[in-house]
């Protein structure tokens, strides 16, 4: 990582599935959580020194999001992503959105910067 101060996380959600606000928030939620009991070692900057810094932004299609990941895979960018149990909106096994990081700013701004804030 070349600055501590720029490592930030990014959640990207799936806008196609019609999810309420409160259902979002509960998804991003799993993504942060996850990333941090899963990768404790690869966080370590990101908690100490990052402030936890983290954007939200959002695509259109399961298709997007899937693009995303590979991508990000290409790039060596950690992925954390969600898949619903299915037992309020959505079917289960959906996948809802993912995590990207926490990583520096430019390489993550690289995959996502395209992307508009949830």
């Amino acid at each position: 990582m070349s600055s501590k101060d720029d490592i930030k996380f990014v959640i990207v959600v799936r806008k196609d599935l019609d999810m309420g606000c409160g259902k979002i928030a509960a998804q991003v939620g799993h993504a942060c959580s996850s990333v941090v009991y899963n990768n404790m070692n690869e966080i370590y900057n990101w908690i100490n020194y990052g402030n936890q810094r983290k954007a939200v932004l959002k695509v259109k299609s399961e298709k997007e999001l899937i693009e995303l990941i590979r991508k990000a895979r290409e790039l060596r960018i950690l992925t954390t992503a969600i898949r619903d149990a299915g037992k309020t909106q959505v079917d289960p096994n959906t996948l809802t959105c993912c995590g990207f990081g926490p990583d520096t700013s430019n390489k993550l701004d690289r995959l996502t910067g395209h992307l508009k804030l949830l």
